[in-house]
């Protein structure tokens, strides 16, 4: 109990000199101010959230794929507001697999749990079977990946630790890797959580009623095993509940939440927590926005007859409905308004965490000259045979953080060779860029698109001009619009618009509109780059002063 005591309160102590030292978002923020809150409650993309609490405290982690740093660590002491206090992996493995671009592979639908004093995270990869890494403290340094279970196409795998001892993790398969997708497993494994004992055992079949059953996560309350899970697929599913009083069935099934007449489109996996005096009960689930990605929702949950009610079931269906607005949760006391981090200074000797890389890092990439002021990029080469940026390893990116934003960097570029480029990017399938280019005639700024860039299209430069210094403030404007889709739903589209100026005062539009596109699995992202045509003896470079995100 005396160390569980310390772990905490040595958490506390740096989650509250993170608040403090950093600013609050002006383009989201959920938190009204008033004692309620508006949904999503991070409109940024933090897909395949799961979420446990600790004390007074709340640790979110969501799927990271193939970008690193991965399976980012949000905390929060109401579920409303929330920071990244860290990543729990630094590097993915196997390198020589991860340090080429994995797009939509790598982690998958992670867990998040405490058990023995200690934090387990759980995720599958697709290609290879389930991980696990673990922590005393979630701040800092993480374990090396265990794989627990080898096999293709085993993902979503959450843990669960019964009253006498035994472990086990419940699991989706990927039809793509498995050849089959719509069923659940179980299998049990060592008593601390580093190896598969048994083989998986098929609990739940979705295939008549519930395609797609996915995203398992694992419960247990008043003699029941409870397994919530989404079904048929990820942006017209729905939340199931499933229980049983033996941990292998069979299971009831109950669908507890859906979209109804909101426009919550697909409510989809997420967390099931309460609050620290165990009066309250809530649900944080994703929701699929297209080129936005996978934004977080928060819905209250009400028990009745030993099944969740999820959101507001105005019909009595014991089914309910997502909410727009609601009371935040009764957590005791009311904490300061807060945010993930957005806009950056580069005052600092390490990257701050909301960056990702698409690959591995290199350190050669970048030097934090925080006590300059700036983040240095050196040119890169693109990998292999590429032809744009889709196989750029070293572009740095962070989430979409708003519907409407607008994105600025003061750039300073120092080429080395011809040939090389620096700029402002929103990257996703298609891509766009602001691009700092020494030309064979000197200094240019093109404005670039890439249409289908991960089907290797050329990119195509829509305006180009002269410059006549190094220094230059590249912004890109992102208003959302809806547009009618094919399949007849009103689709939420990134709008974006390039700007440029020498002062930082007066910005000069330049080049098309781009309307932005997700990526594989995640949601569009914006960032900065710097890259050189081939590999050389030494590199050019750009100094990025700040990066800011405002309205």
């Amino acid at each position: 109990m005396k160390k569980k005591s310390s772990v905490l309160f040595f958490v506390f102590l740096i989650y509250s000199f993170s608040i403090f030292s950093q600013s609050v978002s002006n383009v989201w923020v959920s938190d009204l101010g008033n004692g309620t809150y508006k949904n999503p409650v991070l409109y940024a993309d933090y897909s395949d959230p799961d979420v446990c609490r600790v004390g007074n405290d709340y640790y979110l982690v969501a799927s990271s794929f193939g970008n690193i740093p991965g399976l980012p660590i949000l905390h929060s002491n109401d579920l409303v507001n929330w920071t990244i206090i860290g990543h729990a992996i630094l590097k993915m493995t196997p390198e020589e697999r991860f340090n080429t671009l994995q797009h939509g592979n790598g982690v998958w639908a992670p867990s998040i749990r405490f058990h023995n004093n200690e934090f387990y995270i759980y995720f599958g990869d697709a290609d290879a079977g389930i991980y696990m890494t673990k922590a005393s403290n979630p701040v800092g340094v993480w374990s090396q990946l265990t794989l627990v279970k080898e096999g293709k196409g085993l993902i979503d795998s959450c843990p669960f630790w019964d009253e006498d001892g035994k472990a086990y993790v419940v699991h989706g398969f990927a039809g793509s890797r498995a050849g089959m997708k719509s069923v659940l497993g179980i299998f049990e494994m060592t008593a601390d959580g580093t190896k598969a004992l048994t083989e998986s055992r098929l609990i739940f079949d979705g295939h008549l009623t519930n395609p797609t059953v996915e995203g398992p996560k694992f419960y247990k309350r008043s003699g029941y095993y409870y397994i919530f899970c989404p079904a048929g697929g990820v942006k017209p599913g729905w939340q199931l509940a499933l229980r049983s009083k033996n941990i292998y069935g069979p299971y009831e099934e109950k669908r507890v939440l859906e979209q109804g007449k909101s426009d919550i489109n697909g409510p989809h996996q997420g967390a099931w927590v309460d609050t620290p005096d165990g009066k309250e009960n809530w649900f944080l689930h994703f929701q699929d926005v297209y080129a936005y990605g996978r934004v977080v929702h928060l819905q209250p949950i009400v028990w009745k007859n030993d099944w969740p009610v999820i959101g507001i079931d105005n019909a009595g269906s014991g089914c309910g409905t997502p909410v727009v607005t609601y009371k935040k949760p009764n957590v005791g006391k009311t904490y300061p308004i807060a945010t993930p981090a957005e806009s950056d200074e580069f005052d600092g000797q390490i990257l701050g965490k909301q960056w990702q890389w698409q690959a591995n890092s290199n350190p050669l990439w970048y030097f934090c000259a925080g006590d300059k002021g700036y983040l240095r990029l050196f040119a890169w080469q693109l990998l292999g045979e590429a032809k744009n940026l889709w196989n750029a390893p070293n572009l740095l990116l962070q989430k979409f953080p708003a519907p409407d934003f607008v994105a600025t960097a003061k750039m300073t570029f120092s080429p080395y060779k011809k040939g090389e480029r620096a700029g402002l990017v929103v990257m996703g399938l298609d891509y766009a860029t602001l691009t700092i280019e020494n030309a064979e005639t000197g200094l240019i700024l093109n404005q670039i698109e890439c249409v289908n860039a991960d089907k290797s299209t050329p990119e195509k430069t829509n305006t180009s001009i002269s410059l006549t210094q190094n220094t230059v403030f590249l912004r890109v404007t992102v208003i959302q619009s809806k547009a009618m889709n094919k399949d007849g739903i009103n689709e939420p589209k990134a709008n974006c618009s390039f700007s440029y100026s020498l002062d930082g005062k007066v910005f000069i539009p330049i080049g098309e509109r781009f309307t932005a596109r997700e990526g594989l699995w995640i949601g569009a992202k914006v960032g900065i780059y710097c890259s050189r045509p081939k590999s050389l003896n030494d590199s050019g470079y750009t100094d990025v002063d700040w990066f800011r995100i405002t309205k």
